[in-house]
């Protein structure tokens, strides 16, 4: 079963990385308050990234070397996953 990895824009300004199996499930549950606790006084929250992955183990690992990136690198992974959609 696939699994995404995503990256929301909090109202603050901050980003916030996750996985989940049900992408549009998991956003409006950030934004309702039942998300993360992180994104629960960030609200309302955006999504700026998202990678599909094979399946739960795998998403959880790029999980994690998008964790370890510097906010610019995360950036510039917005950014170019941006223009990929666009080309």
């Amino acid at each position: 079963m696939p699994a995404y990895v995503y990256m929301l824009r909090c109202a603050d300004g901050t980003l916030y990385t996750g996985w989940t199996s049900d992408l549009a499930h998991r956003v409006k549950a950030h934004n309702s308050g039942h998300g993360a606790k992180y994104t629960r006084s960030r609200t309302p929250v955006e999504l700026v990234y998202s990678e599909e992955l094979a399946d739960k183990p795998e998403a959880l690992k790029r999980e994690y070397a998008i964790k370890q990136l510097t906010r610019q690198q995360k950036e510039q992974l917005i950014e170019r996953n941006k223009l990929n959609t666009f080309c």
